[in-house]
């Protein structure tokens, strides 16, 4: 990788001898390799972790954890996102802690992905693992592609939702998940 940046560098005709750019190839693969693609080396089971019995008087209840901060590249363009992850779900018979919620959203975030499929993984994997009924995931970004090329929208924020089972078709559920949302702000 690390070579391949180095041919990036030099076919777009930067000294490579330059001080600043001489260990460049290895830091840029350095960082792509443990922080941008490491999700590739998770499962969605490995970044919930350990499982804990649901409380028997939890049915219906939802447990929901709002600005998960995040990071991850978007495939087209190989540009930066950052953004907020809101993750709910309903426990079925399973619950994780808090921190793993974020740990799911870094597995799948720290790979190449579309905001969509962030979302869309996400509320699946909290359905699929814990077998929730009811599974969303919120996610708010800043799209490079777009504060930075063509347009130029500098201040946009883009939204995707995905929501799972009970979430997925029942109204009054997700005005509830939605008025706690709204709440925060």
């Amino acid at each position: 990788m690390a070579a391949a940046v180095g041919q990036f560098l030099r076919a777009a005709g930067l000294p490579l001898e330059d001080a600043n750019l001489v260990d460049t190839p290895g830091r840029v693969a350095e960082a792509w390799v443990n922080e941008f693609l490491d999700g590739y080396l998770q499962t969605p089971e490995s970044a919930l972790g350990e499982t804990f019995p649901a409380p028997p008087d939890s049915s219906g209840e939802m447990v929901v954890v709002t600005d998960l901060r995040f990071h991850s590249m978007c495939p087209h363009h190989l540009l930066p996102f950052t953004g907020r992850a809101h993750v709910a779900y309903v426990p079925g018979s399973r619950v994780v802690g808090f921190g793993r919620l974020s740990a799911l959203v870094d597995c799948f975030a720290h790979r190449l992905i579309l905001q969509e499929d962030l979302a869309r993984h996400v509320a699946g994997s909290l359905a699929k693992v814990l077998g929730s009924p009811a599974t969303a995931c919120i996610i708010e970004a800043e799209q490079s592609c777009l504060r930075l090329r063509g347009d130029h929208q500098r201040d946009a924020t883009t939204h995707a939702e995905a929501y799972e089972g009970r979430l997925r078709r029942e109204g009054p559920l997700r005005r509830e998940l939605w008025a706690r949302l709204g709440a925060r702000r």
